[in-house]
């Protein structure tokens, strides 16, 4: 039986989704405002649509192809749950400068 061939557009949708569910973690900046921001819920369905690609593919992947798959829903659900557990961030609050006392007036 011969090896079936790597894919590169499987790669790339892959290494897509991967890319956007590592910046939803907040693991990584996002490209267009340059922050971490996390967004829990958009990289569960991201997560979700990677383990979907998965199923509806075995048995028709190359070895690597399915290495690949498999190795990064693995690190995304760790690195998933890992951000879940933690305690959630309160928003930071304004820090308003001191006033200072006004200087009292001089009577003559």
């Amino acid at each position: 039986m011969d090896e079936k061939s790597v894919n590169p557009h499987f790669i790339s949708l892959v290494m897509m989704l991967a890319s956007a569910a590592w910046q939803q973690l907040g693991k990584v900046p996002s490209p267009v405002s340059g922050k971490q921001e996390k967004e829990l819920e958009h990289a569960q369905v991201t997560i979700e649509m990677l383990v979907m690609i998965r199923e509806k593919t075995k048995g028709n992947l190359s070895a690597d192809e399915a290495k690949l798959i498999n190795n990064t829903v693995s690190d995304l659900q760790l690195n998933y749950a890992d951000e879940v557990s933690k305690p959630k961030e309160k928003p930071k609050e304004e820090i308003k400068p001191k006033e200072e006392p006004k200087p009292k007036e001089v009577t003559k």
